[in-house]
């Protein structure tokens, strides 16, 4: 209930905000009408202290839960009469009434201590003083439970992306006022399947950009200073990385040096370092209701997000737990209407029923006790709630994948053809892989890796010699695919490493309607989807922290998962294959000689003949699990 005080506050805010040119919303207004604002400094059990900005509703003596973001990023706007434009993960959230908690981690703008990057979970503390980001978790809810006035005694925790990693890390001996938690495209395993490494291949472009900015900070805590945007000097980031060659020439180019980046560098195999910073192996005795969230077409966390939800999964069964994907890019469903993406059309504003239908619900039931959550009008809770693409529609799944998924193999055959059915004839297509000229990940000049570009039509690769291409006939029915598909590949290379990435992609009939309105002119008939595509460095087929080199053109089985999938192709679509052996330059550049690939020399870089070999019993195929 708004005062005649705090009218009067709000009325000498908006005119502040007016006079430095700001033009406060209707949300941010009624934040500052409804909520007051305190500053912490909370001490951790080594004594270190954690900046924290605490928003409390202004109808005091009536409970709310607390609702708490943990970040690297700074929980700007700091001072004490600084608001901000929203509170919690969407608008809803404030006029629900929450206690809202945002915290620097350790190390980060005004909190103490020392930043690492991507903390491990220590599995054993040395002592009553010893910390990680499990400890600071627990000692910020403790602090906060006992000391703001109002709470009823429930905390939860949501972030996307980094603070979705602290979020998730919050799972590991959680307090006991933590009742639930929703890690949001969370960074689970930076070393296989997330940011930084995808089975063995660095991810140059979104690394490169992202060391740029993100630093360790200098000197005493401070607030976040304004820095520039690096300058590629050139509008064409395939060009920049292509000249900027090798990976440890891309020290030159930073101002100062960054021992993130050189860090990441230092471990291209998935070795201790790594292994200690996946946290799926840390979710044992999960108590907190959990909410994993991510989006089918996420350049960044789409690997980790899945394999977060398994490991909570199957390691607590009673642990009340649901897997939540939408056909959304990094963090879309925080911020967008999600009824579409690039050329995509998805039938409805998927965000905004996130938002409201499920994000909210979840909060509002396991921290105020109001409502029924996530549960269907039989009652029942789903353990995945996803988009399928295709088909455009939501389903609920009692167990991901779905019971109903049988496991059908999809075999490359002769002609560029693809088919359910196995080829008797062994044979192999080839193609010449140049390091020198490699595949790029979108046809348009720009960013490196742009959010979107899994929606961007793939017939340009189709066209490319060094890109084996196999479809099916147009199909009859419906195949849904649910799940990881599997890439199952023979193949041998002239040189003694190589990488292969296999795409899966739908292709639309050649009527397909464009869309209305269509100002951008774009062409719908033949498109080619990109359902899931991933590399693999070759080297690491055996063992990601062993690597073995090739014996030059002998045949070598490769096979590793793709991340999840919910789709449907459609009558009259096809079901394409591609394989190629670069992606640039999201994907570093192999050399296609056997060594540290960060530390090779420009004339390492070799050209290499690729075989795939496919028909017979080994012969090269991709695994995937179809709902019936």
């Amino acid at each position: 209930m708004r005062t005649p005080a705090a009218a009067i506050a709000v009325l000498l805010w908006c005119a502040a905000a007016t006079a430095q040119d700001e033009k406060p919303n209707a949300q941010a207004i009624y934040i500052h009408a409804h909520y007051t604002k305190y500053d912490f400094r909370i001490p951790m059990r080594d004594g270190a202290k954690l900046f924290t900005s605490v928003y409390v509703p202004k109808d005091r003596g009536t409970p709310y839960p607390i609702l708490m973001l943990r970040t690297p990023y700074s929980i700007e706007p700091y001072g004490i009469d600084n608001y901000p434009k929203k509170l919690g993960p969407a608008d809803s959230f404030a006029q629900e009434g929450f206690i809202f908690a945002y915290q620097d981690v350790r190390g980060r703008y005004l909190s103490e201590g020392t930043f690492t990057e991507v903390p491990p979970h220590k599995l054993r503390l040395t002592g009553p003083r010893d910390t990680d980001e499990s400890t600071d978790t627990y000692d910020t809810i403790d602090w906060l439970i006992k000391n703001v006035p109002d709470n009823n005694g429930k905390v939860g925790i949501w972030g996307v992306s980094y603070a979705g990693f602290f979020a998730a890390f919050s799972l590991i001996d959680s307090h006991p006022a933590l009742a639930a938690v929703s890690p949001q495209a969370p960074m689970a395993d930076v070393g296989n399947g997330d940011d930084i490494y995808h089975n063995g291949v660095f991810y140059l472009a979104a690394n490169f950009g992202f060391y740029t900015s993100f630093k360790p900070r200098a000197g005493e805590p401070a607030r976040r200073r304004p820095s520039e945007a690096f300058d590629y000097g050139t509008p064409d980031q395939y060009d920049f990385y292509l000249r900027m060659g090798p990976l440890i020439s891309g020290n030159r180019y930073l101002q100062h040096a960054n021992p993130f980046w050189e860090e990441a560098l230092k471990h291209t195999r998935y070795d201790e370092y790594w292994r200690s910073r996946a946290l799926p192996q840390y979710m044992h005795g999960v108590k907190p209701a959990t909410l994993v969230v991510g989006g089918w077409f996420d350049a960044e966390d789409l690997g980790g997000t899945p394999k977060l939800f398994r490991a909570i999964d199957q390691n607590n069964p009673l642990a009340p737990d649901t897997l939540v994907m939408g056909p959304w890019s990094h963090g879309g469903w925080s911020r967008d209407n999600g009824d579409r993406l690039g050329y995509l059309r998805f039938g409805s504003k998927t965000g905004e029923y996130f938002r409201d239908q499920i994000e909210l619900p979840f909060f509002v039931r396991n921290l105020k006790g109001k409502g029924d959550g996530l549960k269907s009008a039989d009652g029942r809770m789903p353990k995945a709630l996803v988009f399928e693409t295709g088909a455009n529609q939501w389903q609920r799944f009692d167990v991901w994948p779905p019971r109903s998924a049988v496991t059908r193999e999809l075999y490359l055959d002769a002609g560029g053809k693809l088919s359910f059915e196995r080829p008797e004839q062994a044979a192999y297509d080839e193609y010449l892989s140049d390091p020198s000229k490699p595949v790029p990940v979108t046809p348009e000049i720009g960013p490196g890796m742009p959010g979107d570009y899994m929606t961007r039509d793939q017939r340009f690769a189709s066209q490319r010699p060094d890109v084996l291409v196999y479809q099916t006939e147009p199909l009859d029915r419906d195949i849904s695919v649910a799940g990881p598909p599997v890439a199952s590949l023979s193949v041998s290379t002239s040189g003694t490493d190589s990488d292969f990435v296999v795409k899966l992609i739908d292709v639309y009939p050649s009527d397909y309607p464009n869309p209305e309105p269509n100002p951008a002119n774009i062409k719908m008939g033949g498109y080619q989807q990109l359902v899931r595509g991933e590399p693999f460095r070759g080297k690491f087929r055996n063992s990601l922290d062993k690597p073995e080199p090739f014996t030059p053109d002998q045949p070598a089985h490769v096979e590793f998962a793709m991340p999840d999938v919910l789709h449907t192709f459609r009558p009259g679509h096809r079901i394409m294959v591609q394989i190629q052996s670069s992606w640039f330059p999201m994907a570093d550049r192999n050399p296609q000689r056997f060594e540290e690939i960060p530390f090779a020399k420009p004339e390492d870089f070799q050209k290499a003949r690729e075989r795939v070999y496919r028909g017979g019993p080994d012969g090269s195929r991709l695994r995937l699990t179809i709902i019936e």
